[in-house]
């Protein structure tokens, strides 16, 4: 389970919208960064636009509604995480930064990442500066990006 300091920083760094929109991926979203259709996300970009809300989507969720979806988001994330750098487990700060980056990039990016090679061979100060490189979005630099990857960085350092 990942520390209220980390929830906190995952909902400031993704925002939190109760009426679905695409985001800059072009993938339906809601909530707190959750994809409405997994499908979605393996179509080229080009041709996500094209992708229709479905009308049992188009309304306004509560509150309650994207907190419990980001819940179980986020339990699906630590699960990946522990699996593919298990000594996360041993330091909340790691779980909880490993969480922060997965949940933005996916686990699929994490598992091939050099930053969990690192992490794994017990490198802290090498994975801890992996963070810094996956600031782009569309082949740019982003600048919300860059700031959540120095948090990250700074959380899995335990600063």
């Amino acid at each position: 389970m990942i520390s209220a300091k980390a929830l906190k920083m995952i909902q400031h760094h993704e925002g939190t919208k109760l009426k679905p929109y695409r985001c800059p991926a072009k993938l339906w979203t809601i909530g707190t960064g959750h994809v409405l259709y997994p499908e979605q996300g393996a179509m080229k970009i080009e041709d996500r636009a094209a992708f229709e809300l479905k009308p049992a989507d188009n309304r306004i969720f509560t509150r309650e509604e994207v907190d419990a979806i980001l819940a179980k988001d986020l339990e699906r994330f630590v699960r990946g995480v522990l699996k593919y750098c298990p000594s996360a487990g041993n330091r909340q700060n790691w779980l909880d930064a490993l969480v922060s980056f997965s949940f933005n990039v996916g686990l699929g990016t994490l598992q091939r990442s050099t930053l969990r090679q690192k992490h794994n061979r017990g490198d802290y100060q090498g994975a801890a500066d992996e963070f810094l490189k996956y600031c782009k979005a569309g082949g740019k630099v982003l600048k919300g990006l860059e700031n959540r990857r120095k948090d990250e960085r700074l959380i899995y350092l335990g600063a």
